[in-house]
């Protein structure tokens, strides 16, 4: 690629100093003189942004005074990470004197005032150069990489000069501003339909029109097993499901033959089923099958279930209700085994759990406000996922000179 005119090609070293970070242990009364003083984890740093708030207080037998905070204007970036997340970077706006960098933090400063280092964050956070940083570390386990400052210093850089550097940042600073407002509104409409759950899957807060008391009720007397076992065949082809964690919903895993599946026995599952990851349970593998999954299949390990009465238990309701902590509590009460990977869900212990159930119209009526919540929140997800590819789009081109901007004052 032809180097943009007045632009150069130069060397990370020519341009910052030296990486610092690391730890030094002391006594008690050498602390750091910080309020509330804490060591910044690997995952302050994520998605090109900077949380000063994910900290984790010093081991009391091992008291840490760390080398280097987080500092105004300067780049932290994660030198030890998993193999996909090593070499993540973020700018820091402001001064954080209570949150110190452990030894697989690096934090970055300008050599001199011809570099905008807030230029440089966007480039170190554009896909190409962090594929670069990944393919320079290095390390013994496939689960953890590292990076080297003479590997990392040598990296080259396309620099612009520093009125363009600064108008860069500035035009890409603005795209960040209403991808943060973006991100505040998504996590307070977040917060606001857990309190919606919270309210009304208890009955703390009634919708207008419903005042009949609910029933406590055995989940074996609001759902049955319905088991569909198919009648395997090496080559049918059968599209599976899985169920997320966190109760995130169920969703088409993968499309394969019945020779590349090594569990022979297979369960047909329909739209609004109700099923149950007996292996995940305690992590919240549970849910309702949607429209677009019907007449998947599942495997043996999953419990399949439906109303005993359709018309006293909406499925729509169960999707939310299963999200409840409470929901999950009476899941991992009903699961046994040492270790909570190994696990596993008794149903025949799980039927005997009561929950709390409206009548029909006002679990219908509570799926309502509900979906609508969910449905607000997958809008705006989605408006935030176009917003941040328009970004990624316009990085690849200001960065690499494809367009060029005018630092000319009017």
């Amino acid at each position: 690629m032809k180097t943009p005119h007045g632009w150069r090609s130069t060397p990370l070293m020519d341009l910052v100093q030296q990486p610092v970070s690391g730890v030094s242990v002391l006594s008690s009364d050498e602390l750091p003189s910080a309020s509330n003083p804490g060591v910044l984890r690997l995952s302050c740093v994520s998605n090109g942004r900077f949380n000063p708030r994910d900290l984790k207080t010093p081991i009391p037998s091992e008291v840490h005074r760390l080398s280097a905070f987080a500092e105004a204007d300067t780049i932290i970036i994660s030198r030890s990470n998993t193999p996909q997340l090593v070499g993540a970077s973020a700018y820091v706006k402001s001064t954080h004197p209570n949150a110190f960098l452990p030894d697989t933090l690096w934090s970055l400063r300008p050599k001199d005032k011809k570099l905008s280092i807030r230029w440089l964050s966007f480039v170190l956070n554009s896909d190409a150069y962090s594929l670069t940083i990944q393919s320079i570390a290095h390390g013994t386990s496939d689960s953890m990489k590292k990076i080297q400052k003479g590997s990392f210093l040598k990296l080259p850089v396309l620099l612009p000069p520093l009125p363009e550097q600064q108008k860069i940042a500035d035009i890409l600073g603005t795209w960040d501003e209403a991808l943060e407002k973006l991100d505040a509104l998504i996590a307070a409409k977040a917060r606001r339909k857990q309190a919606l759950m919270q309210q009304l899957l208890t009955g703390h807060r009634r919708l207008p029109g419903f005042c009949k008391p609910w029933e406590q009720i055995r989940f074996g007397d609001l759902m049955k097993s319905e088991d569909r076992y198919a009648d395997f065949n090496d080559d049918n082809l059968y599209h599976l499901i899985s169920a997320r964690r966190r109760a995130e919903g169920i969703f088409f895993r993968a499309a394969l033959h019945g020779r590349d599946i090594k569990t022979k026995v297979m369960k047909q599952v329909r739209a609004g089923d109700f099923v149950i990851s007996r292996m995940q349970v305690v992590h919240g593998g549970l849910g309702v099958v949607p429209s677009e999954c019907d007449g998947f299949y599942a495997s043996d390990s999953y419990e399949v279930l439906v109303p005993r009465d359709p018309a006293k238990l909406s499925p729509r309701f169960i999707g939310h209700l299963c999200r409840t902590r409470r929901f999950w509590h009476h899941s991992l009460v009903c699961s046994h085994g040492v270790h909570i990977e190994k696990m596993t869900f008794v149903m025949a212990d799980f039927e005997h759990e009561k929950f709390m159930i409206p009548e029909f119209a006002e679990q219908i009526a509570i799926a309502i406000v509900l979906e609508t919540a969910d449905t607000e929140l997958r809008l705006l997800r989605q408006q935030r996922a176009a917003l941040d590819h328009q970004k990624r789009g316009l990085m690849q081109k200001l960065l690499t000179g494809q367009l060029r901007v005018s630092t000319n004052p009017k």
